[in-house]
């Protein structure tokens, strides 16, 4: 028999195959079943693009009636869920880099002073401008909500004029994105999910492929051991993994001028803890699965999820509070935040190590599964 017909004879079985498991396999009818329902009503509502839920630091150095004021009008405000007081602009810029405050306003000293004189009196905004889109859309909230606390002093008070908002003058300044480019946001959550897509998927169909081909058998027949077994399986999609996060480097590069604010060392750490777990996550799959279609249909599952609970397009912040809550067993959403802050923000190790720690335990958890659910027969 010539290799062109053995290998239509191969692929005539492996299609039978395929329609006689899709027929008697157990897990493909709830997987057809419960996605429908996910995409349909519970992700839409996940993946809504209002801001919303934004947090907010407040330094009042007048400490004076109308800087009270405008400090419960702000707090009061429906798009702020949460406003922190701080001391000096250095702790409130310290805030804004652990990732506890999206903006910073800053009410000099003789606030109300400069006001009741008829003067100009400045309120300093400082935006963590990583998503320009929640930069721009919160800048633009805050500016509102200044100008019609604004309006209503000058209501309030006679002999206020000049051009503005009755007085006050804002300076905003945008950090880490200054020039609210969408794409410095969205090329470092690409990159995640580059990783995501080519070595989550091929492990996924590695060991199912070796089932399906026969090949399996000559392994189960040998000493070697399962974690052996599975750890040769991983360190290839390592290799894969790091190659590819370097030549997406590269692009980004090339292509828009990007460089990492912070450590390329710290990058490929949290990209080799990353790999781990998406290649330990397709292997575990491969090893429930009996054929490649169906490994690729759950991979392509945790994809939608993924992508859709991780933050890439829509902020975390801003999605309803049990979408907040699905997205930590999202391991996506530790490695898009920490690539975001290591290539905008420069964050150090120290300050990503609740992302590295939960990068770390959600590998160990995926990587035993992947060795357990392997099974010699």
């Amino acid at each position: 028999m010539n290799q062109p017909n053995y290998k239509l004879m191969i692929i005539r079985y492996l299609i039978e195959k395929e329609f006689k498991q899709l027929l008697r396999n157990p897990i493909l009818l709830p997987v057809f079943l419960v996605l429908p329902v996910i995409m349909m009503t519970v992700l839409p509502r996940a993946t809504t693009q209002e801001v919303k839920n934004l947090h907010v630091c407040i330094v009042d150095h007048d400490h004076s009636t109308w800087s009270a004021r405008l400090v419960h009008k702000l707090s009061a405000f429906p798009f702020f869920s949460s406003t922190w007081a701080a001391s000096s602009y250095r702790e409130a810029l310290h805030h804004m880099e652990a990732g506890r405050a999206d903006f910073i306003i800053e009410i000099g000293p003789g606030f109300e002073r400069e006001l009741v004189a008829g003067r100009h009196s400045r309120l300093r905004i400082a935006v963590n401008a990583v998503n320009g889109v929640q930069a721009g859309l919160g800048s633009s909230y805050l500016m509102h909500l200044v100008a019609d606390y604004a309006a209503r002093l000058q209501a309030e008070t006679e002999g206020t004029s000049g051009h503005g908002a009755a007085g006050i003058e804002v300076v905003s300044r945008c950090l880490y994105n200054a020039g609210l480019d969408y794409k410095a946001f969205m090329v470092p959550g690409l990159m995640a999910m580059l990783l995501t897509l080519i070595v989550g998927f091929l492990p996924a169909l590695n060991i199912v492929g070796e089932k399906e081909k026969g090949t399996i058998e000559q392994i189960n027949v040998t000493p070697v051991r399962r974690w052996e077994f599975i750890l040769s399986k991983l360190v290839p999609y390592w290799c894969v993994g790091g190659f590819i996060l370097a030549y997406s480097m590269l692009l980004a590069r090339l292509a828009f001028g990007m460089v990492p604010a912070g450590s390329i060392g710290t990058i490929f750490l949290f990209a080799t803890l990353f790999t781990l777990v998406v290649s330990s996550l397709g292997l575990m799959v491969s090893n429930y699965s009996d054929t490649t279609r169906q490994a690729a249909l759950v991979m392509f599952f945790f994809l939608v999820i993924f992508i859709l609970l991780g933050g890439l397009l829509t902020p975390v912040a801003s999605m309803p509070s049990w979408a907040q809550t699905l997205t930590l067993a999202n391991p996506l959403r530790y490695f898009i935040d920490a690539m975001r802050a290591l290539y905008l923000k420069g964050s150090t190790l120290r300050d990503l190590f609740p992302l590295c720690r939960a990068l770390a335990i959600y590998a160990v958890i995926v990587w035993t599964w992947a060795i357990v659910s392997y099974r010699k027969h």
